[in-house]
């Protein structure tokens, strides 16, 4: 099957648009899911400074 140029140019571009939104994505996520599902919640100040005690 083959592939038009305009169907490479949008798969190329979807591709790159998906590379940025995971590098820029994945640690927010991951700090937002270990927030949510911890049991007791930490206060925000506690989570994001570390002078916090």
């Amino acid at each position: 099957m083959q592939l038009s140029e305009e169907t490479k140019e949008r798969i190329s571009r979807v591709i790159d648009i998906s590379r940025v939104a995971v590098h820029y994505g994945y640690l927010p996520l991951i700090i937002y899911l270990g927030y949510t599902r911890s049991v007791p919640r930490p206060s925000l100040i506690k989570l994001f400074s570390p002078l916090a005690i």
